[in-house]
C-alpha cells in the first residue's frame, strides 16, 4: 500500500523554497566579522560583545578581525568585495558608511550600492569633554573662551573624518569658533594625548570617556544628543545649551556585502534581535553609555541612506579632503 503521508512529507521537502534550505544550513562554518578600527575602541567593543553571543547561539564562532586605516575605509572595501554568503560581515559606523565616502576621492566602495543592511545594533551620543586645566564648565565658557584666544585651542579627533572630528567641525560650524583638529589613530591614542594635556578638548564616544570622566581626569561639558544621555543623566545637551539643532548620534551596525541572500540577512537580523534582549548583553552596552536601538534590515538600509546624504554634505560644504 502507498503511504501518501510519507510522499507528501517528501513532496514538501522537494518543493521547499531553497532560501528556507540557505536559513536552515547557515551558518556552517566560522563567520568574520571585521571591524575597520583598532582595538579597544567603541566599534571593537560592540563586534566582540555581539559576536560573542552569536557565536553561543548559532554553534559557530563569530571571529572579530581588526583592520584600521583610512577612517575605517580599508576594512570596508575589502569586505565588499568578499563573496555575499553570510560568511563576511562588517561592523558598518557613521564614519564608515556616511563620511568616508564622501571623504576619501577613491574609497574603494559604494556604501549603499555594495553593502545591505542586516541590522543596527546600537547608538550614542557623543560626550564634549576638556582637560580640567581649561577655564570651561560650560558650552557657553568653551565658545566664549575660543572666541578669546582664535586658533589657540586644539581638538583630538580619532582621525580625519571620524566622528570625535566630524562632530567637532560641525559644531565649530554653528557656533562660529575656531580650534584646530590633531589626528590619531584611534580615539584610543587622542584620548592619551588628551589626558597628557597636549590636546584640550575632544567629543567622543561616552563609553571611551567614561571612565576618565568618572575619576576626575577629564572634564565632561556637554552630549551630543537631542535628549539627555541615560549614562550621564545630570549633563546638558549641546542643543539646551544654546544650539537647538545640534545633533550627532554616532551608530553601529552589521552589514553584509550586496547579493546576501534574504534568508541569511534575516536569520542574522532576527539572532542579533535575540541577543539585544538578553539582559547581560544590554546592561554591558547601556553600562557603557550605548542604546540598544533594534530594527529590520530594511530599517537599517534606509536610515544608511539618509545618514551619507546628511554627513556627505556637511564633508563637501567643508571641502575635508582625505590622502
Amino acid at each position: 500500500m502507498l503511504n501518501l503521508k510519507g510522499c507528501a512529507f517528501v513532496l514538501s521537502l522537494a518543493v521547499a523554497p531553497a532560501g528556507a534550505w540557505a536559513q536552515a544550513a547557515y551558518p556552517g562554518k566560522p563567520v568574520k566579522v571585521v571591524v575597520g578600527f583598532t582595538a579597544g575602541g567603541p566599534t571593537d567593543v560592540v563586534a566582540r560583545v555581539i559576536s560573542q553571543h552569536l557565536g553561543e547561539r548559532l554553534g559557530q564562532p563569530f571571529i572579530v578581525e581588526n583592520r584600521a586605516g583610512a577612517a575605517g575605509s580599508i576594512g570596508a572595501a575589502g569586505v565588499a568585495r568578499a563573496a555575499p554568503d553570510g560568511y563576511t560581515l562588517y561592523l558598518a559606523v557613521q564614519t564608515t558608511h556616511a563620511v568616508a565616502p564622501a571623504l576619501y576621492p577613491d574609497v574603494g566602495y559604494d556604501p549603499i550600492k555594495d553593502f545591505r543592511g542586516v541590522v543596527r545594533i546600537v547608538h550614542n551620543p557623543l560626550m564634549m569633554v576638556v582637560d580640567p586645566a581649561l577655564p570651561v564648565r560650560t558650552v557657553a565658557d568653551l565658545v566664549n573662551y575660543a572666541k578669546a584666544h582664535p586658533g589657540k585651542l586644539n581638538y583630538a579627533t580619532g582621525g580625519l573624518g571620524s566622528s570625535p572630528h566630524m562632530s567637532v567641525e560641525l559644531f565649530k560650524k554653528v557656533s562660529g569658533i575656531d580650534l584646530t583638529p590633531v589626528h590619531y589613530k584611534g580615539d584610543s591614542a587622542a584620548i592619551v594625548d588628551l589626558l597628557g594635556g597636549q590636546v584640550q578638548m575632544m567629543m567622543s564616544s561616552i563609553s571611551g570617556l567614561l571612565a576618565n570622566v568618572q575619576n576626575g581626569k577629564l572634564r565632561p561639558i556637554a552630549v551630543t544628543g537631542k535628549t539627555r544621555s541615560p549614562a550621564m543623566p545630570d549633563l546638558p545637551t549641546i542643543a539646551e545649551s544654546g544650539y537647538p539643532d545640534f545633533e550627532v548620534i554616532t551608530w553601529f551596525g552589521l552589514v553584509a556585502p550586496a547579493r546576501t541572500p534574504d534568508a541569511v540577512v534575516a536569520r542574522l537580523n532576527q539572532e542579533v534581535l535575540q541577543v539585544l534582549k538578553q539582559p547581560e548583553v544590554r546592561e554591558k552596552l547601556t553600562g557603557m553609555g550605548f542604546e540598544v536601538v533594534p530594527n529590520s534590515a530594511e530599517e537599517f538600509s534606509r536610515f544608511m541612506a539618509e545618514e551619507n546624504v546628511k554627513w556627505g554634505s556637511l564633508v563637501r560644504e567643508l571641502g575635508l579632503k582625505g590622502q
